[in-house]
């Protein structure tokens, strides 16, 4: 049985912290919804009801332009292993890009990630949490390192020059990302 709580407790961040991804979905009022699955060290609670998700530049770019329309998103784990549990958290969120006042005081809870494109900083209105009964086992191999590669293979320039492509949604719609002239 789903169980609703107002903010993380102590028992949810030890839940999130043994967990190797995580998934983000947003939407914009018209189009299409995003579910994007995360790793990486790219996650961090900053309190009961905040929590900060590192972007690394990658193909798709729908979370920023989504929230630059309707400022709602859902960040979700789930078990693969002995302790069943989904949890979700429901809020609202800003993001920040990398020229963006305050970025480098978000970004120094992070590694420091050649690829970075932008930081969600997340108020958390809600935790659910649910059985996840139905979640099969896996098991964790390891990051993978191909994100990291592509980035250092093009440096931060080539990689800033990439964002030329991070700048609409699917649908269309401005991601807000800086782009070099």
């Amino acid at each position: 049985m789903a169980k609703q709580f107002d903010a993380f407790e102590d028992h949810h961040i030890a839940f999130i912290e043994k967990q190797h991804m995580f998934f983000v979905g947003s939407a914009a009022p018209e189009g299409r919804v995003n579910v994007s699955p995360k790793g990486m060290d790219s996650l961090r609670i900053l309190g009961p009801n905040r929590l900060l998700w590192l972007n690394l530049t990658g193909s798709g770019n729908e979370t920023a332009g989504h929230l630059l329309q309707a400022n709602r998103m859902t960040v979700m784990w789930c078990s693969f292993t002995t302790q069943p549990m989904i949890m979700r958290a429901y809020g609202t969120a800003r993001t920040v890009h990398v020229d963006d006042a305050g970025f480098a005081e978000l970004a120094a809870h992070f590694p420091g990630f050649i690829g970075t494109r932008q930081i969600f900083d997340m108020s958390v209105e809600m935790v659910q949490t649910s059985c996840g009964f139905g979640v099969p086992f896996f098991d964790h191999v390891g990051e993978r390192d191909t994100l990291q590669i592509w980035a250092e293979k093009r440096g931060p320039e080539g990689v800033r020059a990439y964002w030329e492509k991070n700048r609409e949604t699917l649908d269309g719609a401005p991601t807000g990302i800086p782009v070099p002239e």
